[in-house]
């Protein structure tokens, strides 16, 4: 049977028989009607073709029930995972989410955040560059509306989850050098407040284990091309016999693919078995690190906790019913978990 075609809210709603603002009532909340009109309505929409214009509804509330949700780069293993994570989470929630990425440039950052408030999202759950990241800008949203940062920030009141990176950098070191030799830590540009932590965890925790720190700094200028860093970083120090260590920790998974790459180019083997020739670890397990070849030892950021930490915290600030009770908080920091694999 062919629908019925209906091209206004008021057409639909005269075909179903109730009032526009009934009709209305019903998209935003179905079961703010009685019973018997939800069912009126709901049989109407089953013979016909009608779909109401969220966008266009929102754009007309004061507070829409659109979230925004803004990385630095979806590309990133770790970010799409949480991008994936917090989309289903407000889903659930009732919430519609609207992902941008900023690409790693500061211009797109703040161009995002001018579209967030130009489509008057309830809130936002923010990834901010870190370092390249105009703090104005996030002043400027915040002064709109609610805001949480996840994974990095900027200096303020504004709540943050994120990682224990004291933690969980010193936990990997110990075991690294619990197994064998100790570590030599591999950086990666500073671009946001995880990457400095994460040094500094490292040397204080070899200091504390009486083992001399030894750092690999990068020679990169700001990027987010972490993999090819890592791979011309190891193959620099391959080609000139200089690699100071044969045990290497990473600042992040990324930085280890290209790590590992590179060992591989050069005839090298990856493990901790007798007879190979190098041990990696890194930090994050991404979605992709299980696969490598080995499969990469690492630190595990909780991205359960992560998400539903976030959310909570957003539907706290926005006055939601569905939000539990607890305490804003202005700087929560999760455990990281270590992941054993061949790697080292």
């Amino acid at each position: 049977m062919e629908k019925l075609t209906h091209k206004t809210m008021e057409d639909f709603a005269k075909s179903c028989g109730v009032s526009r603002p009934t009709l209305s009532k019903y998209f935003d909340d179905p079961n703010s009607v009685k019973p018997a009109t939800r069912a009126l309505i709901e049989a109407a929409l089953r013979s016909s073709d009608y779909q109401p214009n969220l966008y266009a509804r929102n754009l007309n509330r004061k507070r829409t029930r659109n979230i925004g949700i803004l990385v630095p780069a979806l590309t990133d293993p770790f970010y799409a995972e949480m991008v994936n994570r917090l989309e289903l989470r407000l889903r659930n929630e009732g919430y519609w989410p609207i992902v941008f990425s900023s690409h790693g440039l500061p211009e797109l950052e703040a161009e995002a955040v001018n579209t967030m408030l130009s489509l008057k999202v309830a809130g936002a759950l923010v990834a901010p560059l870190g370092q390249k990241s105009n703090p104005r800008t996030f002043e400027k949203l915040a002064q709109n509306l609610p805001i949480v940062y996840f994974d990095t920030y900027i200096e303020g009141s504004t709540p943050f989850i994120g990682n224990d990176n004291y933690q969980s950098v010193a936990t990997i070191v110990e075991y690294l050098c619990r197994s064998g030799e100790a570590p030599a830590y591999l950086d990666i540009p500073h671009v946001n407040h995880n990457s400095p932590e994460r040094l500094a965890s490292y040397i204080a925790t070899m200091e504390a284990a009486g083992s001399e720190p030894l750092v690999i700094s990068t020679n990169a200028d700001y990027t987010w091309e972490f993999e090819r860093i890592g791979y011309e970083q190891m193959d620099s120090l391959l080609r000139a016999k200089s690699l100071p260590r044969k045990t290497i920790l990473c600042a992040n998974d990324r930085l280890a693919f290209g790590v590992m790459s590179a060992a591989f180019a050069h005839g090298l083997k990856v493990g901790r078995k007798k007879g190979d020739h190098l041990r990696i670890a890194a930090h994050d397990d991404h979605p992709l690190s299980r696969y490598t070849c080995p499969p990469l030892t690492t630190m595990a950021q909780d991205f359960a906790a992560m998400t539903a930490s976030g959310v909570n915290t957003l539907l706290t600030l926005l006055g939601d019913a569905s939000a539990p009770v607890q305490t804003i908080p202005h700087k929560l920091s999760l455990n990281g978990t270590l992941v054993m694999r061949q790697s080292a």
